[in-house]
């Protein structure tokens, strides 16, 4: 029996790059299936999604919200749809062409084949694996993730990478609805929740690259969230989402 394999993207105005990473994502082999959460993009990404479901119509699907509700609510709308439709395995991605796409099959492999409940598209677990980011922002990025390997205990090198494949039964497992931070800090908060669940992570190795095109999220506000979430993360207890009492 094929697994069952969905990439989730969230998307706020990205109408440059979005048919090019859907067209890309389906010549991979895999079966992989996308899953867009648009968030009332203004440049009308939503639109070409849509039309491109005529294309591909059971393999393309979009979740369109009204306004932008942060990158975090994105995902977790994402993964309820996916568990609810019988997905095995779940992916997270950008859908700027920072993350390669052709490293989704690795990421795959990583759990199918490797054992791996959790597998992360890692910049920083062989040295620095990162192009065209100015030496500042690169600074910032590696000094969060040590930070939270400090403060946290978690050995994960790159614990704010946004390109992940998950088991489906670790989603099942945590408890979305205590998963509290909204930007970057989400994906620190996901991975320790796997971490504290006793679930198996495995870094692979990637490089990350710059978009080329459209315009980045990253924001001062987003950073401060996380390194205020960092430290109230260390003091909160993780149940498992179905032993919530």
């Amino acid at each position: 029996m094929t697994d069952k394999k969905i990439v989730i993207i969230p998307t706020y105005n990205e109408k440059e790059n979005v048919e090019k990473m859907i067209r890309k994502v389906f010549s991979l082999e895999g079966d992989f299936n996308l899953l867009i959460v648009d968030d009332g993009s203004p440049d009308g990404t939503a639109d070409i999604v849509k039309r491109l479901q005529g294309e591909f119509p059971d393999r393309l699907f979009i979740i369109e919200r009204e306004g932008k509700l942060g990158l975090g609510t994105a995902y977790k709308a994402g993964f309820r749809w996916s568990l609810e439709n019988g997905y095995d395995y779940i992916f997270e991605m950008d859908c700027d062409f920072s993350h390669n796409p052709d490293d989704l099959i690795r990421l795959y492999d990583a759990c199918a084949k490797g054992g791996a409940d959790m597998s992360i598209g890692s910049r920083y677990c062989s040295g620095i694996s990162v192009k065209d980011w100015p030496i500042g922002r690169i600074l910032i990025s590696y000094g969060a993730s040590f930070y939270v390997r400090m403060v946290l205990g978690m050995r994960i090198f790159d614990s704010t990478a946004g390109f992940v494949c998950y088991r489906s039964k670790v989603l099942d497992d945590i408890n979305l609805d205590a998963v509290v931070m909204k930007g970057y800090g989400f994906q620190i908060e996901m991975k320790y929740n796997a971490w504290k669940l006793g679930y198996k992570i495995k870094e692979v190795p990637i490089l990350f690259t710059d978009r080329k095109e459209g315009t980045s999220k990253m924001s001062s506000s987003i950073f401060g969230e996380a390194f205020r979430g960092v430290i109230a993360l260390k003091f909160r207890k993780i149940r498992p989402r179905n032993k919530i009492i």
